[in-house]
C-alpha cells in the first residue's frame, strides 16, 4: 500500500501543493471558532508528533491530516468539546488522555475507508505515549440535514442493519467506541451579520435563528451578529499499543 502515516514532527506536509484546498471540506463558517484558530498554530509547535498525515506516495499527495492533543481528563464528559481541549495544548500539566480534536480526509479521497485509519492512528498514538484513552467531540456530519432536531435524539436514529445512521458515529462505532455524552457547547462561531453573509452567501435581514447549510444547529442573530454553538457527540476508544 502506498499510503503511509507521516507525522507533523517528522514532516510538515500542510505546505505541500497537494494540501490546498483540503480544508474545503467543511463549511466555511466552521473555520472561524475563535479559540481554535487562536491555539490552533501551538498544535504544531508544542505538539507535533501528535499531529499527523495520511500521505499517497503514488500520487504524491495529501489524502487526510488527523489533530490531537494531549489533555488532563476526569472521566467526565465535558460540555465543551473542541473548545475545552484546544485550550489544553498550552498547559503545563502531565495529560492523563488523548484528545482527537479533527479527522478531515479531502473530498476526492472519501468513502475509502481513511478516516477509520485515522481513528485507528489516533488510538496507536494514546498508547505509545501511555495515555489511557482516546476520546473524541465527534461531529456528525449528516446532522446538518437535521438541525431541527435534538442532538441527544439525533445519535439514537439507526438504519435498518441496526448501525448508526450518522457515517461519522457508525465509524466509531465500528470501532467499538464508547458512546459518553453529548458536548453541547463544543465550537462557538460567532461573528457580524456580514461575515455571515460571505461566509453562507445567505442574507440575514432580521434578528432570529436562521437554518444555515452546514450547520448543525440553527444560527442565532440578534443585534447585528450571529452565533452557532455546535454540539458534538463524546466517544471513547481504548488506547492500542
Amino acid at each position: 500500500m502506498s499510503v503511509r502515516v507521516v507525522s507533523a514532527a517528522e514532516q510538515q506536509l500542510s505546505r505541500h501543493p497537494s494540501f490546498k484546498g483540503i480544508h474545503d471540506v467543511w463549511p466555511q463558517f466552521l473555520v472561524h471558532d475563535r479559540l481554535v484558530n487562536e491555539h490552533w498554530d501551538d498544535l504544531y509547535v508544542r505538539r507535533p508528533e501528535f499531529q499527523f498525515y495520511l500521505y499517497d506516495d503514488a500520487a504524491g499527495a495529501v489524502l487526510a491530516e488527523g489533530n490531537t492533543v494531549p489533555v488532563v481528563w476526569d472521566g467526565t464528559p465535558e460540555r465543551g468539546g473542541v473548545d475545552w481541549a484546544i485550550r489544553q495544548v498550552r498547559s503545563a500539566a502531565r495529560p492523563t488522555t488523548l484528545c482527537a480534536l479533527q479527522a478531515m480526509v479531502r473530498s476526492d479521497a472519501q468513502g475509502q475507508g481513511w478516516s477509520r485509519l485515522i481513528v485507528e492512528t489516533m488510538r496507536r498514538l494514546a498508547g505509545e505515549h501511555g495515555l489511557d484513552c482516546l476520546i473524541a467531540p465527534v461531529r456528525p456530519t449528516l446532522k446538518a440535514r437535521y438541525p431541527l432536531t435534538p442532538m441527544e435524539r439525533f445519535v439514537e436514529w439507526r438504519r435498518e442493519d441496526g448501525l448508526l445512521l450518522d457515517p461519522c458515529l457508525r465509524t466509531h462505532e465500528r470501532l467499538a467506541a464508547e458512546f459518553l455524552g453529548i458536548a453541547p457547547e463544543s465550537m462557538r462561531i460567532e461573528g457580524t451579520v456580514s461575515q455571515w453573509e460571505e461566509w453562507t452567501g445567505m442574507v440575514f435581514p432580521d434578528d432570529g435563528d436562521f437554518v444555515v447549510p452546514g450547520a448543525l444547529v440553527p444560527v442565532r442573530f440578534a443585534g447585528g451578529r450571529g452565533l452557532c454553538v455546535e454540539p458534538n457527540v463524546w466517544m471513547r476508544h481504548p488506547a492500542s499499543g
